[in-house]
């Protein structure tokens, strides 16, 4: 642990010509729900998106100090490819990395656009690294682990070096775990500077991979697909295993309808763009799955890189939810004049139709009328209840679509 500590040093003095020192900021509504201080730590703000370009820089460098490099090989699901691709970049070599074919095509597009070459190979990280091992050992480059090597995790450790300088004595930090390069370079530091704080790791349900090699000395788990991609882990580093079993204080599962609300949550409510893996720490806690004692909290948000197709999906998903998007099905007769009337007092109401469709082929409906469904936006479920019974006083049977 003293090792890395002292690399992380090191790792400050390097990564000052190449990353950003990321902001550290508060938000009201989520300090009133959480109930203490809570601070965000934005590293998804960071260059190429994510805390990842941290350790990829520090270690590639390490490697160019002590030989004659002329590219990397990486495995990625996406941030750490980016990482590697631009520290590559900085340092004028080849970078060759190996993404899974479930990558989603935004970080796969952006690890090309710093000049690395991508080979999609497999479904799990897991199978990507497999196949990386092959390339480089072909190719005779050398391989940059995303987590378990303890140059990348002195990189990743600089993040809690600048909590410290950004505030006085957090109580908590608070990160997503995937291999766990990022919680354990935090713990690292943490206790090094501060033993009395809590470092706490967040793992999706889905893909528990530390979690159970702490709780149960698994080292390896079933993982399903997650809409936190970035930590889906099959087996956790050795290296990493480790510094979390001896530091860090705690790990929270969180549920996938838990990170979905922590994504919306943070778009919403405070303007912050955050992939999956960033919103984990966020979800534990609206989720109540982890309740801090005291503040002040410090939250990693460690990338935010997500793809725009699944974003405008949580989006609908959430204001589905929450009652801000309905949709509402019923017949009407077929003929001249009937859309328009349910139009006008939905207009009544208020709600912002966003798309209507028509069904006359439907062999439950008789051949003089139409199935209908209209999906709209309400400012609110007491204007929705309104016009559902307003419909219902002049003749049309509409249900909202999730209570048929």
């Amino acid at each position: 642990m003293d090792e890395i500590y002292e690399l992380s040093l090191e790792a400050r003095r390097v990564l000052r010509d190449h990353v950003h020192v990321t902001p550290l900021i508060t938000n009201y509504t989520l300090n009133a729900l959480i109930g203490v201080d809570t601070y965000l730590k934005l590293e998804n703000m960071q260059k190429t998106g994510a805390f990842k370009v941290r350790g990829a820089v520090f270690k590639i460098h390490r490697l160019i100090s002590r030989e004659n490099v002329g590219g990397v090989v990486a495995a990625s699901s996406g941030n750490h490819a980016q990482g590697v691709a631009y520290a590559a970049k900085c340092f004028d070599i080849e970078a060759l990395i190996v993404m899974p074919k479930t990558a989603s095509s935004t970080k796969i597009n952006a690890t090309r656009s710093y000049g690395a070459k991508v080979v999609l190979h497999g479904t799990y990280y897991d199978e990507a690294y497999d196949k990386a091992i092959e390339i480089m050992k072909e190719k005779n480059y050398p391989f940059i682990h995303p987590y378990d090597d303890p140059e990348i995790i002195a990189g990743q450790a600089t993040i809690a070096h600048e909590i410290f300088d950004q505030i006085h004595e957090p109580a908590y930090i608070i990160a997503p775990i995937g291999g766990g390069g990022l919680i354990s370079g935090l713990a690292v530091v943490a206790k090094k500077k501060n033993p009395d704080t809590k470092v706490i790791g967040v793992e999706p349900r889905n893909a528990p991979s530390i979690y159970y090699r702490v709780k149960e000395g698994l080292s390896e788990v079933e993982v399903k697909p997650s809409i936190a991609d970035a930590v889906v882990v099959k087996k956790p580093g050795e290296l990493t295993s480790k510094i979390i079993e001896e530091l860090v204080d705690d790990i929270v599962l969180v549920n996938e309808e838990d990170i979905s609300y922590a994504i919306n949550f943070l778009l919403e409510r405070a303007k912050i763009v955050v992939e999956g893996a960033g919103a984990l720490p966020v979800a534990a806690m609206l989720s109540n799955a982890l309740k801090p004692e005291k503040g002040p909290v410090v939250v990693v948000i460690s990338g935010g890189n997500i793809d725009p197709a699944l974003l405008s999906r949580i989006i609908i998903h959430e204001t589905a939810k929450d009652g801000r998007l309905v949709s509402i099905v019923g017949e009407l007769f077929d003929k001249p004049g009937e859309l328009g009337k349910v139009i006008d007092i939905l207009a009544k109401y208020g709600l912002n139709i966003i798309d209507i469709k028509h069904d006359r082929w439907n062999p439950r409906t008789l051949p003089n009328k139409a199935l209908l469904e209209i999906v709209f936006e309400a400012a609110s479920r007491e204007s929705v209840k309104q016009a559902l019974e307003e419909l219902r006083i002049r003749g049309y049977s509409f249900k909202l679509k999730d209570q048929l």
